[in-house]
Parts: C-alpha cells; structure tokens; sequence
C-alpha cells in the first residue's frame, strides 16, 4: 500500500512540474518597453495596438509617457527597448548613453507642427506672433507679465493662465529654442504636464488660457481649441499638412523620433516591431494627425538598423526650422 501511495506520490509531483513548466511557458511573452515623448505617445501606441494584434498575443508592447527627457534618462540606464522623443538627443544624452554601453539607431517618424491655442471664447486674439509669444514666455516674464494687455495694448485687461509642457519634454525644449532663443529657458509660473491632455483641458476650461503642445492633441480637440496663426515676420500662419511641407510654418514645426538600444534591435520581436512601425507609419501617422515622411525615410532606418548605423545627425545640438527634404539630406550622410 505504502508502495503504491509512494507511486502515486511520484506521479503527482511529476504531473505538477510538466503543469509548471507549462504555465512558466505560457507567461514568458516578450516585452517591448518603450517610454518617452508625448507627443510621439500617439503614433508608437497606434502601431504597438496593431502589432499586438498581428502577433496574436506572442509579444506585449508597453508605451508610457515620461517626456522625452524623462524616456532618454531610461534609455541611457538601459531600462526600455526604445525611446520616444519629440528632439534630437542631446549631448549629455549621448554621454549618459556612452557611459552605460547604451548604442542607438536614430529613427525619424514623422513631423510636428507645435500649435499655440487658445480657448474659443477668446474673442481677442486673432495672430500671435513670434515677438509676442517670447515677451509672454520669456524668463523675465515671470510675475510680471500676467495680463493680456501688457502683451498687446489692444487686448483686455484680464489675466492670462498659461498652460505648457513640463521640464523634461522635448515640447518644452524645442519651443524655448524656437521662442525664447534658448532651449529651456522659461518662466516657470505657468501650469505644466508631461501629458498634453492635462493641457488640453485646462485651455479648454479657461477663457483667459494659452497653451501650447503637438498638433494632433490640437487636431483630437478642435472643437474645445482655438489654434492661432503665428506670425514670424511674414503674416500669421497656422498649422497644417500644406504649411509644415512647404516649410511656411516656421519655426514651430520639427521632426520627432524614435531611438532604437541596438543589443534590443536584435532580440527577433522588436526586430519584428521596427518593421511593422517602418511599414505602417505613414498610415498611422495621418491617422493620428501628424504629417508623415515620404517612404524612402522609412526604408532608410530600416537600412540604418540592418547596417548598424549608429548615433545621430545633430551632434547633440538642439535645433530648429529643420524642413522636411533638409532633413532627409542628413539622414541620408549618416
């Protein structure tokens, strides 16, 4: 009897581990971790939701919202896969990177057009321009200028509330520079997020708000924003396909990217990501209302990856007013 239960015991213990091994099995999917930019957020989401789909479960695509800064800081720790930024990496990116053996494929997906909006009760403001706009977010700016009239006499005596990208967003950086004249030098007594939908509702809510972040949060939101033509010296200009190609949006409209780690490019299912991203991007990119690359940059990063071509096109130097065929160009020298 004592023989046979010790069978049976044996029996049981053998059948639980195959169960084990099977369930360890089962729940060892891939993880792709991507994390950064917000205003990238909306392209990599679109493609990770119909990568999943395609893969039928066999790979799990993660994609959170740090800003950029806050993506290349894990990045260069070597915790995600793959960066979203909505700017170049900057040079102590690219030392951090260096430092940890972190290597990298630059990738650009699409274009932007930073839009600054208002709330449409805002009967006022018909133009902004460039001069305007720095006297509004310049440091010096901070506690002194608060109304509408100090910006432009001919606007009312009410107060202005400001809405902007956080510190560690490529948003903020890129519109400093373009602005202000200085990448990050700002006023800091305005509302500020990592995430734009924390500033499309508070421009939404607020007669007296301006704000400012990527054009499809812009596009999602039309009926509870009012986007301004800026003018840089030539008559105001809004956003759109027409004016980001032709380049007569400037200097509010940049390229945005994604960073490869190159060890991570070579695991098989975020080869197989890259790929599905390369190939679809010019769908889902209008779909969420950015401006899309012609094919051959998409063909191109894939050519990057397969050659290793490693580092970035902008030495680590923030810059602004970069047209569409100008870039392309570089990325081609690389």
């Amino acid at each position: 009897m004592l023989k046979l239960l010790g069978i049976e015991i044996v029996v049981v213990v053998v059948v639980l581990g195959v169960l084990l091994g099977a369930a360890s099995v089962v729940h060892a999917e891939p993880i792709i971790k991507i994390d950064g930019s917000s205003t990238v957020f909306p392209i990599t989401e679109a493609v990770a939701e119909d990568f999943q789909i395609a893969m039928k479960g066999a790979a799990k695509v993660t994609v959170g919202i740090s800003g950029t800064g806050g993506g290349f800081k894990k990045f260069c720790r070597g915790e995600i896969d793959i960066a979203n930024a909505s700017r170049p990496i900057l040079k102590k990116e690219m030392d951090n990177c260096k430092t940890a053996g972190v290597q990298y494929v630059e990738m650009p997906v699409a274009f932007d057009a930073l839009t600054v909006v208002v709330n449409p009760r805002n009967d006022w403001v018909k133009t902004i321009t460039v001069a305007e706009l720095k006297k509004i977010w310049e440091p010096d700016a901070q506690g002194k200028i608060t109304r509408w009239n100090q910006v432009n006499s001919a606007w009312p005596d009410e107060p202005i509330k400001l809405y902007g990208p956080g510190a560690d967003s490529g948003t903020f950086d890129y519109f400093t520079e373009a602005v202000v004249g200085k990448a990050k030098s700002s006023r800091g007594d305005y509302t500020a997020s990592e995430d734009d939908n924390v500033l499309v509702q508070g421009v939404a809510s607020d007669k007296n708000a301006l704000g400012y972040f990527g054009f499809a949060y812009y596009n999602e939101n039309q009926k509870k924003l009012e986007a301004l033509p800026v003018d840089g010296g030539k008559g105001g200009v809004l956003p759109s396909l027409k004016t980001v190609e032709d380049g007569s949006y400037q200097s509010l409209s940049r390229p945005i990217f994604i960073y490869i780690n190159i060890k991570a490019g070579e695991k098989p299912e975020v080869r197989k990501f890259i790929e599905f991203y390369m190939k679809n991007a010019p769908a889902l990119v209008r779909e969420v209302k950015y401006f899309p690359l012609p094919a051959q940059a998409y063909t191109a990063n894939l050519e990057h990856l397969d050659k290793k071509k490693l580092g970035t096109v902008f030495n680590g130097q923030p810059e602004v007013g970069l047209k569409i065929d100008e870039l392309l160009k570089r990325e081609a020298s690389l």
